[in-house]
């Protein structure tokens, strides 16, 4: 049996490690163990706890308790807890998601300790290295010995970087072995599309009616630690309320609640948390999320994860960032990237609203990455 330790530490990654803990569970528990760490990059239970509950994921052996800081800060505590980590567990591979600090730590601490790292959803790229994200995703690319990617683009990219797409022998760190195998995250959605139709409320208890309201959601730094693009998104949002009559429901991540009245322009803040429309609730659970992207008209965000869901969901997307690493869905019109720039969010919102020749190709796969995965860390490690 083949050991290997999960790192986690923000929400999407949670998420995320449903559909490998679920596929460990259901058909590879004589062959895999998982032993997962929670980094506490997201402290917040909103944010954590009630992930694991409600997605039925087994609890963390362990949880660093990290919290926040600058990204050195954060990254080195994570680096010190990890490390003790890894060498107690002696596990066989470290599996890493995507591009949070909790990926670049899990990484980077494996692979010191000459541990080879299995990391999903691998060669997604924006190609704006301002972006912390994008420094994560790549390094840790370049640390793995298993990469995962789920789409044809991060085959792509993985290739132009110099990664080998047809792997030969025993597989290192020097010889990597490079997987297009789909997005567990469309695992998840197909999974738990039916559960949240039968479990969530929150469409009832917020008097939302399907197709009349627009999901939106603003997490990332250069949207909530810069005032003027705070500013610019709320004046957009207001005028799409205004012209289009609908409610507007906005979970409140955490830093976007800490920075939501401070350094704004007054009358824009004033009229956006007096309009009665526009509905701030605290972050929910995947399962509501689920019903909320599943029954909007539209989906604005920031978010990478958002931006899938809504396509998984066949909602249209407006992109609240200059580029995204899911540039298919830009590519095949089911989203437009707007920035934080008011005019082009208003007006991504009116062509979206008029399209009516979306299709919806299967960019994802097929619903079984999370298999896939494992069998390759069976058969490859």
């Amino acid at each position: 049996m083949k050991k290997i330790v999960t790192v986690i530490g923000a929400r999407p990654q949670i998420i995320k490690a449903s559909a490998i803990s679920r596929a460990i569970q259901h058909q590879f528990q004589h062959q895999l163990k998982e032993v997962i760490v929670h980094t506490g990059q997201h402290y917040d239970s909103n944010m954590s706890e009630l992930f694991f509950d409600e997605l039925q994921i087994p609890k963390p052996a362990y949880n660093l308790n990290t919290g926040s800081g600058t990204h050195g800060v954060q990254t080195a505590k994570m680096l010190e807890g990890l490390e003790g980590i890894f060498e107690q567990e002696q596990p066989h591979a470290v599996l890493v998601y995507g591009d949070t600090n909790s990926t670049l730590a899990g990484a980077l601490a494996a692979v010191k300790l000459h541990i080879p790292v299995i990391h999903v959803e691998a060669g997604l790229r924006s190609f704006n290295k301002s972006m912390p994200e994008e420094i994560n995703r790549i390094t840790s690319d370049h640390m793995s010995t298993l990469l995962f990617t789920p789409t044809t683009a991060g085959l792509t990219n993985l290739k132009e970087e110099g990664f080998c797409l047809e792997s030969h022998g025993p597989v290192s760190l020097d010889a990597p072995a490079v997987y297009q195998c789909g997005d567990i995250m469309y695992d998840n959605s197909l999974y738990f599309s039916a559960v949240s139709d039968e479990r969530s409320t929150i469409l009832s208890r917020y008097a939302l009616t399907k197709e009349q309201f627009i999901l939106c959601t603003i997490h990332r730094d250069s949207n909530t630690d810069r005032p003027e693009n705070l500013m610019s998104i709320f004046k957009a949002l207001l005028e799409i309320q205004k012209q289009s009559g609908q409610k507007i429901i906005l979970p409140l991540h955490p830093r976007t609640k800490t920075k939501l009245n401070t350094n704004n322009e007054e009358e824009v803040y004033r009229a956006f948390m007096n309009n009665p429309a526009i509905i701030l609730i605290e972050p929910v659970g995947f399962l509501d999320v689920i019903a909320l992207e599943k029954n909007a008209s539209v989906v604005i965000t920031d978010s990478g994860g958002l931006q899938k869901e809504a396509y998984f969901f066949k909602r249209p997307c407006i992109i609240l960032r200059p580029q995204t690493e899911w540039i298919e869905i830009v590519e095949n019109g089911n989203a437009i990237l707007a920035d934080a720039d008011t005019g082009k969010i208003v007006d991504a919102f009116h062509s979206l609203t008029q399209k009516t020749d979306f299709s919806f190709p299967e960019l994802y796969g097929d619903g079984n990455a999370a298999p896939f995965i494992c069998e390759k860390i069976i058969t490859d490690l």
